[in-house]
């Protein structure tokens, strides 16, 4: 259905732009998820403070327990990376330029600033990071060598693919978020296409009835006008005109209820329509079908002619749709079409057909409207519609109908 703007609903769809906040993307941890992270992190700080623990512990004991403070503090700071992304950062970075057992923390700190993939919080954080790691060579065990300009080169690229892999992870977190983005919007749009669907089949059920009913009415004004004018008619005349305007207004009342619920759409909906297809008409149908090709089985107990009016058309409607389905979507197969019921029990409408096997490129695509239209215009009636594969691979679709007169 058009927008009111007279754009279409690919329109609308293609000016659709999905934007996703690094904020949005970072999906809660699971306890599996930080316990991978807690034993990276003490691994990365062992390593880093093995060089250095024998000789805090025997020589500057003052030392042991200060880097040992510090990496606890590192460790329950960068608990709260997600909060303060920059403060965390920043804060193990310094505390790692002196505390060698804070090296896991500032690595794993550096990793999820990374994650959120702004330039303008890497940047300083990650040389930061460079500069506290080369830095922190003045603060080792002084019988170790100063580090080389090699030694320097590999620090600085392991910092670097340490930001370069927290860029990954966040780069495929966004694209994850981007798909489920994504999937909602496809939701909401297919539920306001279903919605749209009802809306238009309301209309068109509103508009079929309209000559109808207003048929009824108008018959039932010019008896009513006729005895008003002519107080000159014998008793059997007025009392056949009398039963006329009762058969009809009760007819008119009846066809009033399936109006009732029913939304219209547009001013235009009262231009009058051809005359609607009856029960009687399903015989054509059936031929009709059977002439385009389709391999049709077509049973019926009931004496079409005898149903209502109101009856009658949304038979003739579900068993066009019916028809339509399976010649959409099952061409070349056998179709059964059973028709039964009685006053009593109301109308049955089986419509079954295998399906497809082989090359289905010849299948129309599929709208999924159709059997929503249908089970609008069923559930108006006052019926039932169901759908279902059977074990032998059979499409079924049933209609039940009350009999109402």
């Amino acid at each position: 259905m058009a927008s009111t703007d007279g754009r279409s609903a690919t329109d609308d769809r293609r000016a659709t732009v999905i934007h996703v906040h690094p904020d949005d993307y970072q999906p809660p941890l699971t306890w599996r998820s930080h316990l991978w992270r807690l034993a990276i992190v003490l691994t990365v700080s062992g390593v880093a403070w093995g060089s250095r623990v024998e000789y805090q512990w025997t020589t500057v004991r003052w030392w042991f327990y200060l880097d040992l403070a510090l990496g606890i503090l590192s460790l329950i700071a960068v608990w709260y990376r997600r909060r303060y992304p920059m403060a965390v950062g920043v804060g193990t970075q310094i505390v790692a330029l002196v505390s060698a057992s804070a090296s896991g923390p500032s690595m794993l700190a550096l990793v999820s600033l990374a994650t959120r993939r702004r330039w303008r919080e890497i940047i300083p954080v990650g040389f930061l990071a460079i500069v506290t790691a080369l830095g922190s060579s003045w603060f080792e065990v002084p019988e170790h060598a100063r580090p080389t300009l090699v030694d320097s080169v590999i620090i600085t690229v392991v910092l670097l693919m340490v930001i370069a892999w927290g860029l990954y992870i966040g780069s495929r977190r966004e694209l994850l978020a981007s798909w489920r983005s994504r999937a909602k919007v496809a939701e909401a749009e297919q539920a306001a296409r279903v919605q749209h669907a009802r809306i238009a089949e309301r209309g068109r059920i509103a508009r079929e009835m309209h000559d109808v009913l207003a048929h009824r009415i108008s018959t039932v004004h010019m008896y009513a006008g006729a005895l008003a004018f002519r107080d000159d008619l014998p008793p059997d005349q007025v009392r056949d005109a009398a039963k006329t305007i009762e058969d009809l207004s009760a007819t008119a009342l009846t066809e009033l209820r399936d109006l009732l619920g029913v939304l219209r759409e547009g001013p235009g909906d009262a231009q009058p329509e051809s005359p609607q297809a009856r029960a009687v008409d399903i015989d054509g149908l059936v031929e009709e079908n059977r002439e385009y090709g389709m391999n049709l089985r077509y049973s019926c107990d009931v004496d079409l002619a005898a149903l209502p009016d109101g009856l009658g058309r949304a038979l003739y409607r579900c068993v066009q749709e019916g028809l339509t389905n399976a010649r959409k979507h099952a061409p070349a197969t056998a179709v059964d079409l059973r028709i039964s019921g009685s006053v009593d029990h109301g109308i049955d409408l089986v419509v079954s057909n295998p399906m497809p096997i082989g090359d289905s490129r010849t299948v129309a695509p599929e709208s999924g409207f159709g059997l929503v239209g249908l089970a609008e215009r069923v559930e108006l009636r006052g019926g039932r519609q169901t759908t279902a594969l059977t074990a032998d691979e059979r499409f079924v679709l049933r209609v039940w109908l009350p009999w109402q007169a």
